[in-house]
Formats: structure tokens, sequence, C-alpha cells
């Protein structure tokens, strides 16, 4: 019997917030093949991982932070990432020192999964979707996928701290990405490009006795 294909959908920052919400903060330096392949089922087989998120503006720190995690996540291979984009908002006060800083929302990431979990279902890519995500506006995608292929497995895995009943109850199946999981996938430091560049995890990304 041939194995299941299998592609992962990891919404990024749904994923990142949760980790800190979670204090799972010096586990960002994650490994989201590693991840995602320890998500299978011993009958499946990983096709590919899709990351969706967006990039930071107006903060060079964190922006710095993010483009060394990207650039690892591709250094690593098996992955394909989709951006989203910020859009500014009215700039907003500190309560405390009363200056004023830029306030952005994210956008389309929920709209980039669905149309690439839409689309990879037309063209037949995977048996099985892993959606990684608690966001409720992607119930609409996974019941028109759902509706529309019958045969093909749609399962929601929550990363910590975030959940969804009416995600979860619009798969065939959702579960929570433990702890344990999410700690012992992790990037190696440095993470080496093809080009000889070491790329190292940011500091707090890992545990600081590692």
């Amino acid at each position: 019997m041939n194995a299941q294909r299998v592609i992962a959908y990891i919404d990024g920052f749904n994923l990142y917030h949760g980790l800190m919400q979670a204090r799972l903060g010096s586990s960002r330096w994650l490994d989201l093949r590693s991840l995602s392949q320890s998500l299978l089922r011993p009958s499946q087989r990983l096709e590919l991982v899709r990351y969706f998120t967006t990039r930071v503006r107006d903060q060079p720190d964190t922006e710095k932070r993010q483009s060394i995690y990207i650039d690892a996540l591709k250094a690593r291979g098996g992955i394909e990432i989709d951006y989203g984009f910020f859009l500014k908002k009215k700039d907003t006060a500190c309560r405390y020192c009363g200056r004023t800083r830029p306030s952005y929302e994210e956008k389309k990431t929920d709209v980039n999964i669905a149309v690439r979990l839409l689309d990879d279902a037309f063209d037949d890519r995977f048996d099985v979707a892993i959606i990684v995500s608690g966001d409720s506006d992607l119930v609409p995608a996974v019941e028109s996928v759902s509706a529309r292929f019958s045969a093909k497995g749609l399962l929601v895995a929550f990363p910590p701290k975030r959940y969804s009943s009416d995600l979860s109850r619009a798969a065939h199946d959702s579960f929570v990405v433990w702890e344990d999981k999410i700690r012992v996938s992790r990037l190696p430091d440095p993470v080496v490009t093809a080009g000889g560049i070491e790329l190292r995890a940011p500091v707090g990304w890992i545990p600081s006795s590692s």
C-alpha cells in the first residue's frame, strides 16, 4: 500500500503567538519540516511544508531576526513560503510614556492558506492536509475542500494556546501540538547555507544551556 501524501500548511504568526503565550520563546528556532514530520502517522509521507508569514515592518531588530530565521528555513529545504502583508492602522499612543507608534494589522495570510489548500486539492498534490493554525477564518476553505474532495483527509493541528471549536468541527480530526514535539524540533545552530554562510539562532531563540 502506498503511503499517504501529506502537505503541512503552517500559519506562521498564529504559531508564533501561541509559542510566546505558552512561554516557549526559547523554542522559536523551530524546524518546521521536522515538526511537521513528527505529526505524521507511519502510513504517511511528508511531501511539502507550506509556511505562511508576513515580513515585519519598522522594527529593524525584529526584521533582522525574522530574516535570519526565514533564510535558515530556506537553507534546510522542503519548504515553500507565502507572504502576506501588514496594513498600517492609526498610530497608537503609549499610556505610560505618551509616545506614539504605528500599529499594523496582518492581512492576507488566511486567504493565502485557503488558496493554496484549494489549489493543491484540485491539483491532487496531497491525500492528507495538516493545517497548523487555530484561526477560525480558515473554516470556509476547509469545508469547501471537504465537500469537493471527500476522499482527502483534513487535519487541524492547534499550536499551543490556540484553539477554534469551529475549525475543529470543520476538519476530519484535530489535535494539539504538544510542547515536547516543539522542543525537540529544532534547527541546527548554525544552519549553513549552500554558499557556506552560517545562520545562527538569535539570542533567546534556543535554550541558554544549548
